[in-house]
């Protein structure tokens, strides 16, 4: 459309004033891979066969129709959503959608050969794979407790469960040709005020020292480890607080994952991103929004989304940022909860990179924060749009809200006849 590339040419003049290379920040933002959740496909149902409840802390509110009920639907909703949104991209599983022919394997005994179908389609669809294993909605978490159980067998399921998932996390990496990201995250934790907060922390620990004895290629799989602040049913206490975990990680060489829905209302992501990468070479991020409490809703372009973009980009730290969503939303059709959500992480990244970073930093630096402040605020109305429709067009894409029409159409021809 001429009118899109005239538009992207003014924007183009506009930025170009501020030393910005807008066809190279294009090249750079298709390089940016976002890891897309499959689980706000389908509810974080899974396909166990002995599947039961949700739990763990964990809610999906609604019902709209066409969820997802099996591994072919799934992927062929990923697919369509994928055709929505420029860039190419992960797709990060959950251990319970394993694919095991009817057949019931508990969870520590998953094989890499529980997962050879959805390799065969990440490779159809040139896609990197990352994993989690399923430490909730299961009889063995029932009271809310996994790794830091204090019985012992209770301990050693889950920890058999994560060696496995690593080595899942390791063969998904061969056989793709990019690392896998393996990511922990645990319930653990009290609803009241624990008498005793440091035990369940030690066997947290040990049960961590023994998953990673298990020695993987690290070439194949690289080790994440996940806080949360409190959750349904663990308000007062979880036993893996960001403390905890980013203390681990740094004496155990482990990415520590920080999800954006995880902490204090009050606290911000986008403020300990810097802190963390000065002693981190590399983090994790599970891009989620909280209404309140961790809600995970879809990902809007709020501020501090933004903000989160412009910590990465400014400090220089696209390849050290590992950049994953973590939302679902059952009110809302599914297919579309994916593509606004991941669009907006990209517009996200998109706005961070056309800012005129360095020079923000020299005012700020000299004190000179008049200038700042209105240079911000100026940016904040440049013509972005006309480089994120330009953006679409090229990488072959639905421009502005059209894709919705492709959504209805979907929901008409497939989701409407599940």
């Amino acid at each position: 459309m001429a009118n899109i590339k005239e538009q992207y040419e003014t924007a183009k003049q506009a930025y170009s004033k501020w030393g910005i290379d807008v066809d190279s920040v294009l090249e750079t933002l298709k390089r940016v891979p976002i890891s897309i959740h499959c689980w706000q496909g389908d509810d974080i149902g899974g396909f166990e066969v002995n599947r039961g409840e949700l739990s763990g802390g964990i809610d999906v509110t609604g019902d709209y129709p066409g969820k997802a009920t099996t591994p072919e639907e799934l992927r062929m909703d990923l697919e369509k959503a994928l055709s929505l949104i420029p860039g190419k991209h992960r797709v990060n599983l959950h251990a319970i959608y394993a694919e095991t022919n009817g057949e019931v394997v508990e969870r520590d005994e998953l094989e890499p050969k529980h997962f050879e179908k959805w390799v065969q389609w990440a490779k159809e669809n040139r896609l990197g794979l990352d994993f989690n294993p399923t430490l909730f909605s299961h009889e063995k978490a029932a009271d809310g407790l996994t790794l830091s159980h204090p019985n012992p067998e209770i301990r050693k399921y889950w920890i058999n469960h994560c060696i496995q998932s690593r080595k899942i996390g390791e063969y998904f990496g061969s056989e793709l040709g990019t690392p896998c990201l393996t990511n922990i995250w645990i319930p653990d934790g009290y609803k009241d005020i624990p008498s005793d907060r440091l035990t369940p922390r030690k066997r947290l620990k040990d049960s961590l020292d023994k998953i990673f004895a298990v020695e993987v290629n690290e070439d194949h799989n690289i080790d994440a480890i996940e806080s949360k602040l409190f959750g349904i049913g663990s308000e007062s206490y979880v036993v893996g607080s960001h403390e905890f975990y980013y203390g681990y990680a740094l004496r155990n060489d482990k990415l520590c994952l920080i999800d954006t829905g995880h902490f204090h209302p009050t606290e911000t992501v986008s403020n300990k991103i810097s802190s963390m990468l000065l002693y981190s070479d590399q983090l994790a991020l599970h891009v989620s929004r909280p209404v309140r409490w961790d809600s995970d809703h879809v990902v809007t372009l709020d501020d501090e989304l933004r903000e989160i973009a412009l910590e990465i980009v400014r400090n220089g730290a696209l390849d050290h940022v590992k950049i994953g969503l973590d939302f679902f939303d059952a009110s809302i059709n599914r297919v579309a909860a994916w593509t606004i959500g991941t669009r907006n992480m990209i517009k996200a990244l998109l706005y961070a990179l056309l800012t005129p970073n360095d020079y923000l930093m020299q005012l700020q630096d000299e004190g000179n924060f008049t200038d700042r402040l209105a240079l911000i605020e100026e940016f904040k109305t440049y013509p972005f749009g006309a480089v994120w429709d330009y953006y679409c067009e090229q990488m072959d894409v639905p421009v502005k809200e059209s894709w919705l029409e492709d959504v209805k159409t979907y929901e008409k021809e497939v989701l409407s006849k599940r």
